[in-house]
């Protein structure tokens, strides 16, 4: 890049002289105080997604002064804006709406105002994702900084974290196991400080797979939010984005088929979210690479889950932190890996991995040899029912459920649920598959995390723990059970699942990886023809834009404008 496009010059407001432009620019930032001395170093951008909305971003006035510290020891200019922060449990209808819209706004900022380099700053489940969407589209020298987990807290002497902790404890509240008292005190315990769940949720599971795609620094996954160790990332992160700065390196040199690759390989073996599958298509599809479901489940058979953490494990991400964190599963992974793959260090993956030294004892990664589950943590399914495919999250499945057949219990959307869920007259039994349809991407719309379907109240108060449940939604990473989701294409577009009906039979074989519906393709017509469906449509503003343009869940749910025109790649590769 030559000089006369660099720092304050590029990207000047069109004034018809851009000799004016540059003056008009350098007089109102002078007005701030800067001098010309601090106007000539290489900029580096800072998105600010601090929220009162966003406890997980709570740690944001820490993150920044640690990241301004390190961009100015190492010589440039930090230049912080903000930007849409989304936190998941304070978005409605769902935070997977505003994702789209978050990597909007952060794709123009980054080329509406001058910079040599961002450090994007995210953490909450649909940030991180919505961010390297954004940076995608823009092109620009980038690295992510991410916020880090909360601590865990603890209950009568369990220790406890959000939010697979926070399910299991409201299931039992359901099933009258515990009391009101019990259920308030122990929701004082659950998040025991800021920063993101302390469970392999999405947020954890995009911490580690940004790590994977080259796109942190070193050990930046895994630091809790509170310590002085993620203050330490912040300040590196800030260096290492002058040094992005100034060698030019953007962000599809280290975005490769090869990156994505390594990400669904530690995304397989961390048992990481369903969700994760989501962000890193729509993340390749910026970027015109392709994510192969069948290849990736190929990927899964021979990739064990290899993290003891919450939900398909015991521990808890500090834990994770303490054993090395991304290191030391990298090291494990290591014949598996695209060594060769870039990163915003400059140098490869497989040269990290040296870097990081030899391991140590520890029992939160697990030796391939002694795998917490032999397979990857996903699962491809297909079949009558899903001919865009489905996923399992098998890891944290009941194994005695992952070959069943049974009659199913259908709730037309979330409100039919809501209605008759708890119902002590609602026609169920323990082996029947519980469906839910409408809450996919248009459906619902945002495709909610609502395929986590509780257990009726009846069966849970009798000690049924786990049921076979389907829908064309999206479950939380830090949720457990045996659940089909990403049903494609979904129900509200006219997909099978939309004529399901109460007492057919639904059979499942993850070891066939197949979801049948055994009805027949005559009678699945007809039913069709008798009951067509209407695709659901808005009057105005972001919602009708989602409406008329988001994706399947099989393309990562973008908006089908956003994604590359052509496609240079797919991902798992050969």
């Amino acid at each position: 890049m030559s000089n006369d496009r660099k720092g304050l010059k590029k990207g000047l407001t069109h004034y018809g002289d851009a000799g004016f432009s540059l003056f008009l620019r350098k007089a109102f930032i002078k007005g701030a105080g800067y001098t010309d001395d601090a106007l000539d170093r290489p900029v580096v951008a800072i998105t600010d997604t601090g929220s009162a909305y966003n406890p997980c971003h709570g740690n944001m006035p820490q993150l920044l002064e640690a990241v301004e510290r390190g961009v100015m020891l190492a010589g440039g200019l930090p230049m912080r804006f903000p930007t849409i922060s989304v936190h998941e449990s304070f978005s409605a209808p769902t935070s997977m709406l505003m994702r789209n819209l978050m990597s909007m706004d952060t794709e123009e900022m980054l080329r509406a105002q001058p910079m040599d380099a961002v450090v994007l700053i995210g953490g909450c489940d649909k940030t991180v994702p919505a961010q390297l969407m954004g940076a995608a589209s823009a092109g620009v020298p980038a690295i992510q900084l991410i916020t880090g987990s909360m601590l865990t807290g603890s209950h009568r002497g369990e220790r406890v974290g959000a939010c697979t902790d926070c399910r299991r404890y409201w299931g039992r509240f359901r099933a009258e196991e515990i009391d009101a008292e019990e259920i308030a005190a122990v929701n004082h315990q659950l998040v025991a400080s800021v920063g993101t769940c302390s469970v392999m949720g999405t947020a954890s599971t995009m911490a580690c797979a940004a790590e994977a795609l080259g796109m942190t620094v070193p050990g930046g996954a895994s630091p809790p939010a509170v310590t002085a160790d993620r203050m330490r990332i912040a300040e590196q992160t800030g260096a290492q984005a002058v040094a992005l700065a100034r060698s030019g390196l953007t962000i599809d040199r280290i975005l490769t088929p090869a990156a994505f690759e390594n990400a669904l390989r530690v995304l397989l073996a961390i048992g990481g979210s369903t969700n994760g599958l989501i962000h890193l298509t729509a993340i390749a599809g910026r970027l015109g690479i392709d994510i192969d479901l069948d290849a990736l489940d190929r990927l899964g058979r021979e990739t064990p889950v290899l993290l003891d953490l919450k939900p398909s494990g015991q521990h808890y991400m500090e834990d994770f932190h303490a054993a090395g964190g991304m290191a030391t599963l990298l090291r494990e992974l290591r014949p598996l890996l695209h060594l060769d793959a870039l990163t915003v260090s400059g140098r490869t993956l497989g040269e990290e991995i040296d870097r990081a030294g030899p391991g140590f004892a520890q029992d939160v990664v697990r030796p391939r040899t002694d795998p917490i589950y032999p397979q990857g943590g996903l699962a491809v399914l297909r079949g009558n029912l899903a001919p865009g495919g489905a996923i399992i999250k098998q890891s944290a499945a009941d194994t005695a459920l992952m070959e069943h057949e049974g009659r199913a219990v259908v709730f037309e959307d979330a409100e039919d649920l809501a209605a008759r869920i708890d119902r002590d007259d609602l026609d169920v039994r323990a082996d029947d598959v519980l469906v839910l349809k409408r809450i996919g991407p248009k459906g619902a719309p945002g495709m909610p995390e609502a395929g986590y379907i509780p257990i009726p109240k009846k069966l849970a108060r009798a000690g049924v723990k786990d049921m076979l449940r389907i829908s064309d939604g999206r479950m939380s990473g830090t949720a457990f059970g045996t659940i089909v989701l990403h049903v494609t294409p979904e129900a509200a577009v006219g997909g099978p699942l939309a004529q399901v009906r109460t007492g057919d039979r639904i059979r499942l074989s993850v070891r066939e990886r197949c979801l049948s519906l055994l009805v027949t393709d005559e009678e699945l017509a007809r039913r069709a023809q008798e009951h067509p469906v209407v695709a659901p449509v808005a009057e105005r503003g972001y919602r009708k834009l989602f409406l008329q343009s988001v994706t399947q869940a099989d393309q990562g749910l973008d908006f089908d404008f956003l994604r590359a025109t052509t496609t240079v790649g797919k991902a798992p590769g050969g």
